[in-house]
């Protein structure tokens, strides 16, 4: 189980203090997948990041009973200086894994070729991503973060990324958040909106949907 409890995040900046959450709760149990939709920068990146504990909040608590991944795709924890190769020797280690096996999955699922013995510094933005999620499948975790996956890769990419999360792991929990409405209609149970810092939760994905599309127009 994963319970917010009236989590509050601020930023401070030069003309003042900045409210990205304002008084978030909300439980995902096991197995559950919460889809949460909102325009850019309503904070949803930032709540990711909080629940994952790359982050903390400013106030309120999160309290966390199962394991829970780094944001699938997100690669801000490698090491820019090491290759991705090397990458996935320090993950596997600090996993207890075995690295030669997942060298081979990593190779075989990122498609990397010849750049994954190449620095990190030297990648794209989508290759970084590709890494990211591969290391991400290496280890099992209760619940994951998915943080814009929809958008990394072509569609052959994205039919791999399906079967890896939904189809090999789909008794976990998983937290979703996209701009790809379509992506959290079909693989959510719960929904919710997140806008101005402050999270809804609606009962069906019609309703948080029409909420969403409101807050878009709204802000244009």
């Amino acid at each position: 189980m994963i319970n917010v409890d009236h989590v509050h995040k601020v930023y401070p900046t030069r003309q003042g203090d900045r409210v990205v959450l304002d008084d978030i709760s909300f439980r995902l149990e096991r197995g559950e997948k919460l889809g949460i939709l909102g325009r850019n920068g309503a904070g949803k990146s930032t709540l990711i990041r909080l629940v994952s504990g790359a982050e903390r909040a400013t106030s309120g608590e999160i309290t966390r009973t199962m394991s829970v991944s780094w944001p699938l795709a997100f690669g801000g924890a490698f090491q820019n200086a090491l290759t991705g190769l090397d990458n996935v020797r320090f993950i596997s280690r600090i996993y207890n894994q075995d690295y030669r096996q997942n060298i081979d999955f990593v190779s075989e699922f990122t498609e990397l070729g010849i750049y994954l013995r190449e620095p990190l510094r030297s990648y794209s933005q989508g290759m970084r991503a590709r890494l990211a999620f591969a290391i991400s499948m290496i280890i099992e975790f209760d619940c994951y973060l998915i943080d814009e996956i929809s958008a990394v890769g072509d569609a052959k990419f994205h039919e791999k990324c399906a079967i890896e999360l939904f189809h090999k792991r789909g008794d976990r929990a998983m937290l979703i958040i996209s701009h790809d409405t379509e992506y959290v209609r079909n693989h959510c149970g719960k929904f919710a909106v997140l806008n101005e810092g402050r999270l809804v939760l609606y009962p069906n994905f019609d309703q948080a949907l029409e909420a969403h599309n409101h807050n878009l127009h709204l802000n244009t």
